[in-house]
């Protein structure tokens, strides 16, 4: 029972080690990152695009749909989702494979601002420190912000107007519901739903935000029907 417990406790020693190690190379990461190009600097090059759009300038049903889809709890958070992050853990854990990731959009920001779309541990903690960094220098409305100008819509759109005049030839503001939550779906995967290279897939995929926007009451069923069926757009 001794050599059980003192094994035990071995094992336990050794993976606080390697914790300890992988945050330590994630802080590194994160502060090499920010020696380079300061946030302050990072924030005033994406704000300088010549398709930048601001918030104000995005249909309130877009800006509720990304929030539906991507981070429901984002204005409740300070960078990390700690009940997102247990969940996908879990399942990892029960699918043996990282099939999750537990990303907050400010969490997704700071990916699309300074680290690869590798899945490692040492860049996701990196990750972590840099949310930190973000929640305490700009509001929820001003990362959100960032975060659509910074995404990935497929057919070569790196911003929300991109994609937008792409796809609907339309300014964001033009976008009536139905336009808005599809393309609050693409970034998730965008070669698999772009509208232009699967319409389908597309469509399957604005399911999914919509039946997320009824779950997390930011619509009824009867509005979700009236949008799908062409109805109450704007």
């Amino acid at each position: 029972m001794k050599v059980i417990r003192n094994v035990f406790i071995l094992f336990l020693l050794a993976i606080a080690i390697i914790v300890s190690m992988k945050v330590n190379e994630g802080y590194q990461m994160f502060h090499k990152a920010v020696s380079e190009v300061s946030i302050e600097d990072k924030v005033s090059e994406i704000q300088s695009k010549d398709n930048y759009t601001k918030i104000e300038e995005l249909p309130e049903m877009y800006i509720k749909a990304v929030v539906a889809a991507e981070d429901h709890r984002f204005y409740q958070h300070e960078g990390i989702d700690i009940i997102a992050i247990m969940s996908a853990i879990w399942n990892d854990i029960t699918s043996l494979s990282l099939v999750q990731g537990g990303s907050t959009i400010t969490q997704q920001l700071c990916k699309n601002t300074y680290f690869t779309q590798e899945k490692k541990i040492t860049r996701k903690i990196a990750e972590v420190f840099m949310a930190f960094e973000f929640e305490k220098k700009y509001s929820k409305d001003e990362i959100l912000e960032l975060y659509v100008n910074t995404s990935y819509f497929g057919e070569g759109c790196y911003t929300v107007k991109e994609a937008s005049k792409t796809y609907f030839d339309k300014e964001p503001i033009e976008l009536n519901n139905y336009e808005c939550i599809m393309l609050a779906g693409i970034p998730n995967a965008p070669s698999v739903y772009a509208p232009t290279v699967n319409p389908e897939l597309a469509k399957e995929r604005q399911l999914q935000v919509i039946r997320k926007m009824i779950r997390y009451n930011v619509i009824t069923e009867r509005e979700a029907n009236e949008i799908l069926q062409g109805e109450n757009n704007s």
